[in-house]
């Protein structure tokens, strides 16, 4: 649960069985845009978004996106990178306040579970700006997208979304963006699960014992 002097929610997901089939299971995928990397520190939170993945299918009517606020200059580097100017952010909401919009379309949507590409940068960029003001991130079951690979195709080593997309042979969409990582990565998801299943896993229970990593447990 949260700690401090503040609450948000008490609980994101719906809890299920272990034994629930993985097709009735439904995740929340999702990215973060930053104007760096040293995001326990110097750096801030810029953009967030995500999309269901229900039924083994990509919802892509089913998306969440906002813009934050990072009270700070972003960086040319960081402009040229994610094309998230100075003036696309001044009127944007602060990051608590982006980060509660989040959290309202996950329950919402009834998630179980949420999912990312390398998702311990994003859970430590969501639980720096909580800490900043006095909040802790609740616990919900969360998956990352390397973990899933390693299971299926352990000789993979590398990191970027975009390769793995183009050799799993799923959707890409525009790169460091929010949205876009976030549907290249639940694209990439779906198609791990069904080859997930092929190999004879069928439960949620088995998909967490797969992809279990205490350092991810949101």
């Amino acid at each position: 649960m949260f700690f401090g002097k503040k609450t948000l929610f008490q609980q994101l997901h719906q809890e299920i069985p272990l034994s629930t089939p993985i097709e009735e299971v439904t995740f929340t995928v999702f990215d973060t845009e930053t104007t760096g990397f040293q995001v326990k520190t110097v750096d801030r939170l810029l953009e967030i978004a995500a999309v269901q993945v229900k039924g083994l299918k990509v919802c892509e009517k089913e998306q969440f996106h906002t813009f934050v606020n990072p009270n700070r200059q972003i960086s040319q580097e960081i402009i040229e990178l994610t094309g998230i100017t100075d003036e696309k952010v001044e009127n944007a909401p602060p990051s608590i306040e982006g980060i509660t919009e989040l959290f309202n379309f996950i329950k919402s949507q009834n998630s179980n579970c949420l999912v990312g590409h390398y998702v311990s940068f994003d859970l430590i960029t969501l639980k720096s700006e909580l800490k900043r003001s006095n909040y802790r991130l609740v616990r919900m079951p969360t998956i990352d997208t390397l973990d899933l690979i390693g299971c299926i195709s352990p000789s993979y080593d590398m990191r970027d979304l975009h390769r793995y997309a183009m050799n799993f042979g799923t959707r890409i969409y525009e790169r460091h963006s929010a949205t876009g990582d976030a549907l290249t990565t639940a694209h990439l998801f779906v198609e791990l699960l069904h080859q997930f299943l092929n190999r004879g896993k069928r439960t949620w229970g088995d998909l967490l014992h797969a992809t279990e990593n205490q350092n991810r447990i949101f």
